[in-house]
């Protein structure tokens, strides 16, 4: 599956977290729903940092390492 991650560049987003699939951005419907809910939980706190983080120059791409 495609992630949004190109799109997001081309429309000059400065913060870009890469996640599952266009279609499932926070969340991933082939894992059972616990392992779901943590994974989604991850993705969300991870935005939620990196939105405290200084943009110094756009796009600024963070992994979830």
């Amino acid at each position: 599956m495609a992630t949004i991650t190109t799109i997001s560049q081309s429309v000059g987003a400065n913060r870009i977290v890469p996640t599952v699939a266009i279609p499932y951005p926070v969340g991933n419907p082939a894992l059972e729903e616990e392992k779901e809910n943590e994974l989604r939980h991850t993705l969300v706190k991870h935005a939620l940092d990196i939105l405290a983080k200084e943009v110094t120059e756009p796009p600024l791409i963070y992994s979830k390492n």
